[in-house]
């Protein structure tokens, strides 16, 4: 009996290392239809797990109480596994080069816990050669195990969308990839227990790795583009969305649109591929390009926002600035890598402290991470511009009567950065409108 038969027959278990945005969903998945163990380092996650809560909001409280998912913080429980699955996240340094540590300390603490048997299969988004490279030598250093002869490695990228409850695990395409045609048999019949839209069998694990890593490149490069057609079309005084709308009734345009890339996805991939392309002797020129552009579009936002105060006659020094929305994306509570914070700190630069309302956003995590205490939306007031930077669903519903009640006497400054409201209307209404 192979061990995708024992899985389904309960004899052996499926564990997840890593538990966040990515990883506790493909663990509540796999419960409904084997035994799996839900490791994160995390104690205070667990324990938030166990008591039935989903502070990612990705699955919903209610998914988490009635999962069977054997959630723990003690690596030892690992050692009751055969099907390990690695989904923790892969960010970069301050200067741009991969940290490879998070994906590093996982294959550490599953080394110390691996047994004979095993497959492991990691889901963290890296550049090519990473799986066999770093994380094989870490297993088999812990373990005292030899990969190919006592376990095996598969690869396959995540492609959860966090906040999407439409493109979600089950109903997105999964790459698989295996060492061994053994371990991608095995690879894919497992995850085709899960994922109804079926799995994709990768030539290699390499093949597998740089399909995830060009995937959210291509996507940064097409954003890129549309940023700088705003910084264009804004310059000449014509209306981005207005060109886009019209463009996009040919068959064959690409439908994206200009924006903040933050996250821990697209705004994060492309240095990946990059520092391994530097390593062997290529500069990159066209992914770095857009990367320096999408970098940028923070302090842009911000520098526009001067630009209206003074076109408003307002003065910029100690002006009072609302933003709306924090997260790296809507309807998310993801605070990690959001583009926000440049917009924050380049108004710093000219002598402006933002308020900042978020109510979907994860509190105690940018309080963390960035120092920030965010307002509720209804104590704004008096304000010489608002910034609305995240499309969530709560800020859709804004209408003009709330919108107006934000600010103070004299010309309104409204800077709508993803093109949620009807631009005429608040020109004609006489405010100081401006969007990407």
């Amino acid at each position: 009996m192979d061990l995708y038969e024992k899985l389904v027959n309960h004899e052996e278990k499926l564990s997840l290392v890593g538990l966040g945005y990515v990883g506790m969903p493909i663990a509540v998945a796999f419960a409904k239809k084997i035994d799996v163990i839900g490791f994160d380092l995390n104690a205070e996650k667990i324990h938030m797990y166990q008591n039935g809560i989903d502070p990612t909001k990705e699955v919903g409280d209610e998914a988490i109480k009635n999962t069977k998912v054997q959630f723990t913080a003690d690596e030892s429980a690992l050692k009751q596994a055969k099907f390990h699955i690695v989904a923790v996240p892969t960010p970069v340094n301050d200067d741009h080069t991969p940290d490879l540590s998070p994906v590093e300390g996982a294959s550490t603490i599953l080394g110390r816990n691996l047994t004979k048997g095993s497959v492991v299969v990691f889901e963290s988004t890296v550049y090519p050669g990473v799986t066999e490279d770093v994380c094989v030598p870490i297993l088999e250093r812990e373990s005292g195990l030899k990969c190919g002869v006592d376990f095996k490695i598969g690869y396959s990228p995540e492609r959860i969308n966090p906040g999407d409850k439409v493109h979600r695990l089950e109903t997105i395409t999964k790459i698989v990839s295996g060492m061994d045609e053994e371990t991608l048999d095995c690879v894919a019949k497992v995850y085709e227990l899960v994922v109804d839209a079926g799995v994709y069998r990768a030539d290699s694990i390499k093949v597998a790795e740089a399909a995830k890593v060009i995937e959210n490149s291509q996507r940064d490069i097409n954003i890129a583009f549309m940023n700088e057609l705003s910084i264009i079309f804004n310059r000449m005084g014509i209306d981005t969305k207005a060109v886009l709308e019209a463009a996009g009734t040919k068959w064959n345009f690409l439908k994206f649109y200009p924006g903040l890339v933050g996250g821990h996805c697209i705004g994060v991939d492309p240095y990946y591929l990059t520092y391994k392309a530097e390593g062997l002797g290529y500069h990159s020129q066209i992914i770095l390009s857009g990367r320096r552009i999408n970098d940028d579009m923070g302090k842009y936002v911000a520098e526009s926002c001067i630009k209206n105060l003074i076109k408003a006659d307002r003065t910029v020094r100690n002006a009072k600035v609302a933003i709306l929305g924090f997260t790296f994306k809507e309807n998310c509570p993801d605070t990690r890598n959001t583009k926000v914070i440049d917009i924050v700190n380049e108004l710093k630069e000219y002598g402006i402290t933002p308020v900042i309302a978020d109510p979907e956003a994860d509190s105690a995590e940018a309080k963390r991470l960035y120092g920030i205490e965010f307002v509720d939306m209804d104590s704004i007031h008096g304000m010489d511009a608002v910034i609305l930077a995240v499309a969530h669903e709560v800020f859709t519903k804004l209408d003009k009567k709330r919108i107006d009640g934000f600010f103070s006497d004299g010309k309104h400054v409204l800077l709508d950065i993803k093109g949620l409201l009807n631009r005429k209307e608040y020109e004609t209404a006489g405010y100081e409108y401006w969007r990407l």
